[in-house]
């Protein structure tokens, strides 16, 4: 559920979602980060913040996750592909690195791939059009 346009959020309200947040991503990480631990890794990946949040019952976030790292996955696997490649109309694919018109001059970062106006309207927060927000993950059988 979105707010209003109109709507106004009081600065504590800011505040108190942001250490929300911030616990939540350090409460995710941390089991992660065990699971890498008794693994002998050093590096956290995708399919590990996924099975911490599978693992602490966060499951209905961990498969919107997991369809969004695909996607996000496939597209870096195809922009690897073609990076430096002229397309057929003697350009470069958009977005990819090397041609920066698209982003501004920017460099290209995971960011770009979030932007609202690349997606249509049910992916306007950075999911693939594909994943949309049917539920608000806290479980029951009304979703």
């Amino acid at each position: 559920m979105a707010l209003p346009e109109n709507a106004k959020i009081a600065k504590e309200a800011k505040e108190c979602m942001q250490e929300c947040v911030s616990e939540f991503i350090s409460f995710i990480t941390s089991e992660a980060s065990e699971k890498c631990q008794q693994e002998k890794r050093k590096t956290v990946n995708g399919e590990d913040i996924l099975f911490a949040m599978t693992s602490l019952g966060f499951e209905n976030y961990a498969e919107a996750l997991k369809i969004y790292l695909s996607k996000y996955r496939e597209t870096q696997s195809t922009r690897g592909e073609n990076q430096g490649r002229p397309t057929s109309s003697g350009g470069y694919p958009a977005g990819v690195a090397g041609s920066n018109a698209a982003s501004g001059g920017q460099s290209e970062n995971a960011n770009s791939l979030l932007s609202p106006t690349e997606h249509d309207g049910n992916a306007a927060y950075g999911y693939p059009s594909d994943v949309t927000a049917g539920h608000n993950g806290i479980g029951g059988d009304s979703y």
